[in-house]
């Protein structure tokens, strides 16, 4: 039977060590749905993620891709329905940005890609509004423009699924908007897209689910009554927030004590 669930997590545990780091962790991802991870920095949220792509292991629960078990997937089998970028991306050689990009179709062209790989390059470039830095090599752009292309690299798998750890990480203000509007767009056209962010407000604003983690436990932005939400991301955060009602939506703001 067909299910809407794309990443289905079951009864997770996982530790580092002896430091616990996920207690029966639960959630279900829905297909077609642009979901957010929130938390501090520490509580477990790339580990979700290293678990989901295979980069750690895990020993009890069930994690299902597609319906799919996780543990049953081959590496290539997942680099076709998974796209995933890393939180942290180290350039070594000056490969040229569209270089960099083409990488992204490897599982699908091999070592010789096709005119239409190339397009699709040029393609995604063009969609995150960095064209322009296609023939520039890559070691030599800011941060934020490494940010992009690594964005635009998991585009051209088209992947049912994408994965991004911080992707608005190093990006001003103009530039993460741009993302958040094109992986809105993602969505609309039936993509699931996962990202880990920092920013309630920014992630408030566009996803059309938000999950948070504390104390080992993911927990459900949506089942927190609206008047305690405040209150909800103070538990989160250990900080107390003021909330600023705005076009029927709120925004949070930790309180100054000045």
């Amino acid at each position: 039977m067909k299910t809407s669930v794309a990443i289905s997590v079951k009864k997770v545990d996982f530790s580092y060590g002896s430091t616990k780091i996920l207690d029966q962790v639960d959630v279900d991802i829905q297909k077609g749905q642009f979901t957010v991870l929130l938390g501090r920095n520490g509580c477990g949220k790339s580990t979700i993620f290293g678990l989901i792509t295979g980069l750690e292991q895990y020993k009890t629960g069930s994690i299902k891709i597609l319906d799919k078990e996780r543990k049953k997937l081959s590496f290539a089998q997942c680099s076709k329905i998974m796209g995933f970028m890393p939180q942290s991306h180290k350039p070594i050689f000056p490969f040229k940005v569209k270089e960099v990009v083409l990488t992204g179709r490897a599982a699908f062209s091999g070592f010789s890609p096709s005119a239409a790989d190339k397009k699709l390059v040029l393609e995604a470039l063009e969609e995150l509004g960095i064209g322009h830095l296609a023939d520039r090599p890559y070691s030599d752009l800011s941060g934020g423009e490494q940010q992009l292309v690594m964005i635009a690299r998991v585009m051209v798998q088209q992947p049912p699924i994408i994965l991004l750890d911080e992707p608005t990480n190093h990006l001003d203000v103009y530039y993460q908007t741009y993302v958040m509007q094109s992986l809105r767009r993602m969505c609309d056209k039936g993509m699931t897209v996962i990202a880990i962010m920092h920013d309630p407000n920014l992630a408030l604003s566009y996803a059309d689910k938000a999950y948070f983690m504390k104390d080992r436990k993911i927990l459900d932005f949506e089942q927190t009554e609206s008047s305690n939400q405040a209150a909800f991301l103070e538990y989160i955060y250990n900080i107390p927030f003021n909330e600023i009602p705005n076009s029927g939506k709120s925004y949070y703001l930790p309180k100054n004590d000045k």
